[in-house]
């Protein structure tokens, strides 16, 4: 008996190629995010062979986008960020303004308008937060003085990120874009009624949702039912981040996001982070397949000086940028340099970024192959720039006139 199975065959397709395309990334002591970026590519339409069904493979995605931002928002910590909030909430927004400058500069020399600097920038400015946590993992250095720095400083740049994918949509006729659905006459009416609208939905969310959800895990969490506990957590994600969408006009990130915040606030925040984590990896997987799946190979080839510029800010202007950002603040060299390296790759939120300036007719499908192309180099790259931490640490404190002109401190 035959079956029209397109949700199972995509479904058992992406978790098999991702898979494979991994494995063999981390044969080559490779992040497994660049296998599956490869695996999106292998399948889709931009190479030959199978192609997979794209508008199922993005509705997958959303799902991997919800439940991403509803991780970072569960690992949120308030009391993290204030320990290292006096280098890292300035540091993050000077290396976010250099490293949109730079993008920006470099989308005028291409044509692509207001709207599109501002977007492309943007995106090579903020970089992957799984990356970054993955690395310091493997190094065992997640703990450590330069992590709670570099930890902190990407959670001021998501929160700066969730803010410009609020306001994309409203700006996007004002930047040269396709008018969205929130667009009026009156941009300024427009901000005011969105930012009510998400302080309503903030409001809420703290208000009520920390009394409510806390004390639900806590009911359920007594009935001693392993998969009910890991229900209520799915539930609370993907329930807040749908009524976010529906009854207040906020984004499904952005709702996700306060979900995990609100969760954070419960005893129980770490069995829920425990119960939900296969969820997360699985879905973002399918997140990451389905990016790859955007991705135009072409663009490596027919523009590689190009694509050779949108690296160099990566790994080179923002890393710079963030190096001398923490010797300006008086921090040691180790740290610079472990910071720098953290920050030279691009990942998630670059590619929803992506995503919104393509749809809103902000970015052009260049654009956008150029950040694909950039994050999955920068994250390739990544691993060696932090085996290279040690040699470049040596090489500088040989130099001491050089450190001296930096400013730098001794490391010890």
């Amino acid at each position: 008996m035959a079956h029209d199975t397109p949700l199972i065959t995509m479904l058992a397709l992406a978790f098999v190629i991702a898979f494979a395309f991994g494995f063999v990334a981390r044969q080559f002591k490779l992040s497994p995010l660049v296998g599956y970026l490869l695996a999106g590519i292998a399948v889709g339409p931009h190479t030959p062979g199978y192609i997979a069904d794209t508008v199922l493979a993005q509705q997958l995605a959303d799902v991997g986008v919800i439940l991403l931002m509803f991780g970072v928002g569960l690992h949120f910590s308030t009391r993290d960020l204030m320990a290292v909030r006096w280098i890292a909430i300035p540091g993050a927004l000077a290396q976010i303004a250099v490293a949109s400058l730079m993008g920006f500069g470099v989308a005028q020399a291409f044509g692509w308008g207001l709207g599109g600097g501002v977007v492309f920038g943007l995106s090579l400015s903020v970089a992957s937060t799984v990356v970054l946590l993955r690395a310091m993992e493997a190094r065992g250095d997640l703990g450590s003085p330069e992590s709670r720095i570099a930890v902190g400083w990407l959670i001021v740049e998501d929160i700066f990120m969730i803010l410009a994918l609020l306001l994309l949509p409203t700006l996007a006729d004002t930047l040269g874009g396709r008018p969205s659905v929130y667009a009026g006459d009156n941009l300024l009416q427009d901000i005011a009624l969105t930012v009510v609208k998400v302080a309503a939905f903030a409001g809420l969310a703290l208000v009520v949702g920390k009394r409510v959800i806390p004390w639900l895990l806590a009911k359920v969490d007594a009935t001693g039912s392993r998969e009910l506990f890991t229900l209520a957590v799915l539930a609370a994600a993907l329930g807040i981040a749908w009524g976010a969408a529906v009854l207040f006009d906020v984004s499904f990130a952005l709702g996700a996001f306060f979900a995990g915040v609100i969760m954070n606030e419960s005893d129980l925040s770490h069995d829920a982070a425990q119960r939900s984590l296969p969820f997360q990896d699985a879905f973002a997987v399918l997140f990451f397949v389905s990016v790859g799946m955007l991705f135009d190979p072409g663009i490596v080839t027919s523009a590689p000086l190009s694509l050779l510029v949108v690296l160099l800010i990566i790994v080179g202007g923002k890393s710079l940028a963030a190096f001398l950002i923490v010797l300006a603040f008086r921090h040691p060299l180790t740290t610079a340099l472990t910071v720098s390296a953290s920050l030279a790759q691009i990942g998630e939120f670059s590619f929803i970024l992506a995503g919104f300036g393509v749809a809103y007719g902000l970015l052009p499908e260049e654009g956008r192959d150029l950040i694909l192309a950039g994050a999955l180099l920068s994250i390739a790259l990544n691993p060696l720039l932090f085996r290279l931490l040690q040699p470049v640490e040596a090489w500088l404190l040989a130099r001491p006139d050089l450190l001296r002109r930096l400013g730098a401190r001794d490391s010890g």
